[in-house]
Parts: C-alpha cells; structure tokens; sequence
C-alpha cells in the first residue's frame, strides 16, 4: 500500500535550489536540504517505519565511508552465518545488504519489514533531527560515520560529476564550493547533521556510537573491536587468536571491494552504477583538489561551528 501523494502543508518543502549541483536538486525541509527525488520516501519513513529495540542503524553524511561502514557492520554481526569464502559481498554490494531506509519508502511506499531476521540492519543518510520517532523511542542502535569536511566535498562534488551526461561539463567546484560552505549539500548542512549525531553519542553513548572516517582509517582493527563492542556481540578470545579481526578489515577494504565484480559492474535498485561509490577511498585527497584559500574557508568554518562542541577533526595533507 503507498501513502496518498498530497503533503501536508506544514511538510511542503520551504524552497528549492533551481542551479548548483545540476545532478542534486535541493529542496528544503526542516533546515536541512533533501534531493527532491528522496522527499517522498523521506517523509514516508518518518511516519511510518517502526523501529525494533535490536535494530541496528546505520547514519553517514553522503561521501563519508557509508559503503565501507556497512560491509564493516554486516560482516561483524553475520559473522556467525558466513565464511569469508561463501560470502554475500562477494556477490552482492554493501548498499543492497544494508538498504537506506530513504530507498525503502521510496515513492512513498510502506514496505513489509516485520519477516526480516533480527538483528535488522539499515541505514540512512536522515540527519538526527529528522530521524524516525519510533527509532529514538525504541533504544535501537546507531551509528553514525563522519569524515572532515573538505575530504567530504571532494568526494561529493567528484560523485555528482559522474551523473551528468557525457556532453556537459562538471559543475565548476568553485560554484558547488560556495553551496556546499552556505551549507547546501545533501542532508547538510553538514555542520548541522555532524553535531546532531555528536550531541546524541554526549548524551546516550550506550545507544550512539559516534565515529570518524580518519580514525577508521588509522586503527581499522582498534575500531572494529569497538565496533563489535557496541553491537553487543564482541570478538572472542578463540576468533582473537584466529586472526578474525584482521581478516575482516582485508575482507572489507577497499582494494578487496573494488576488485570484485558486482562493484565494477552492477547497479543500485536506483540504476546508479556500484562502481560510482568506490573512488580512492584515502584520507587527505583534499589536497590534490582544493585551493588554499577554500581550505582556509572551510577550517574556519568547521572551527566556527564545531569546536565550541568539542568536535574537531585531525587536518591531513596540509
């Protein structure tokens, strides 16, 4: 059953952005930008998605190691069901495993989620704010991966550049640099959705797990411990000496992903091609594409509005 096209007044977009990212078009809703596209399952998940106290969500800005984050957490919490030989991954890519639950009410559709087994994975690009009610209620687990800002918009602004047609030219960064920076991004602003999730992680650290893309990065073993710690189902001494920790960070990286077929290849349920979620997947590219002076902009800007919370990011590659 779908929900009735007609929007309540007071859940009409306020405005959109008619020039910018060209493949991204941005609607506001709540103080937060949503690709027009995604408003319908946005609002449809937000009424109507009931949370389940076992559920495990997964909650990035778009661009900040989403792929890697969910092949990471179904591994860990399947690990009991498949070996590394017969594995889903193999065949299939992170984001039909661990679907957006932006995708799943899509159109506005309401899907029947009561029959799939528990734990139930999904994850969502939603800010904090915009949540499911029932998921804040309900004590369910979430975790949330971010990564610093400029990194962040390199990626964006290289991701959406593979959706135009092959006869028109990127969108110029200098332009897609100011939105991003005004804060119009997908589901940015990202400062916004950034301190959201770390005032949550503050307040309930037993039910938000709060992580940065840097620091994955640099100890993935350290964090993948953590990680499992989190989900309640922790590595044990036999799966420590077997060297299971250190067999699913290889499992998972991104040169085992990108050799696979289904990312070279395949496609999303959207029709966008898996091998556009894999790009470098490094921390400091940054630097190969912003001029100094935008870093600059940006580093005061994160510094303006995070570090009064307490949230700072390690700058590499200046």
């Amino acid at each position: 059953m779908a929900t009735s096209n007609i929007v309540p007044e007071q859940e009409k977009p306020l405005s959109i952005v008619e020039k910018g990212w060209k493949t991204f078009h941005p609607t506001q809703y709540q103080g937060f930008w949503i690709h027009l596209e995604f408003f319908p399952g946005v609002l449809a998940c937000r009424e109507h998605f009931k949370a389940c106290k076992d559920d495990i969500i997964l909650n990035t800005t778009p661009k900040s190691g989403t792929t890697w984050l969910k092949a990471l957490t179904f591994t860990i919490t399947n690990r009991a069901r498949h070996d590394f030989h017969n594995h889903p991954l193999l065949a299939t890519n992170p984001h039909a495993l661990v679907p957006f639950l932006e995708d799943l009410y899509s159109d506005g559709k309401i899907p029947n989620l009561t029959n799939l087994p528990s734990p139930r994975l999904f994850s969502s690009h939603l800010p904090y704010q915009l949540l499911p009610t029932s998921i804040i209620e309900s004590n369910c687990r979430i975790i949330y991966l971010c990564r610093n800002p400029k990194d962040t918009f390199v990626s964006m602004w290289c991701f959406l550049n593979n959706f135009l047609p092959e006869d028109e030219p990127p969108v110029p960064m200098e332009e897609a640099f100011e939105l991003f920076h005004g804060g119009i991004s997908i589901f940015g602003p990202f400062w916004e959705h950034f301190l959201g999730y770390w005032k949550a992680s503050l307040e309930r650290p037993e039910r938000v797990l709060f992580m940065k893309y840097e620091e994955l990065k640099e100890d993935p073993t350290f964090h993948l411990r953590r990680l499992a710690e989190f989900l309640g189902c922790p590595f044990s001494i036999e799966e420590e000496s077997e060297g299971l920790v250190e067999k699913i960070e290889r499992f998972c990286s991104f040169e085992s992903l990108t050799s696979l077929e289904v990312n070279k290849s395949g496609k999303t349920n959207r029709g966008y091609p898996n091998k556009n979620f894999f790009r470098r997947g490094i921390v400091g590219d940054w630097k190969n594409h912003l001029p100094a002076e935008m870093s600059e902009k940006l580093d005061q800007l994160s510094q303006q509005k995070l570090e009064a919370f307490g949230l700072t990011f390690k700058d590499v590659g200046k």
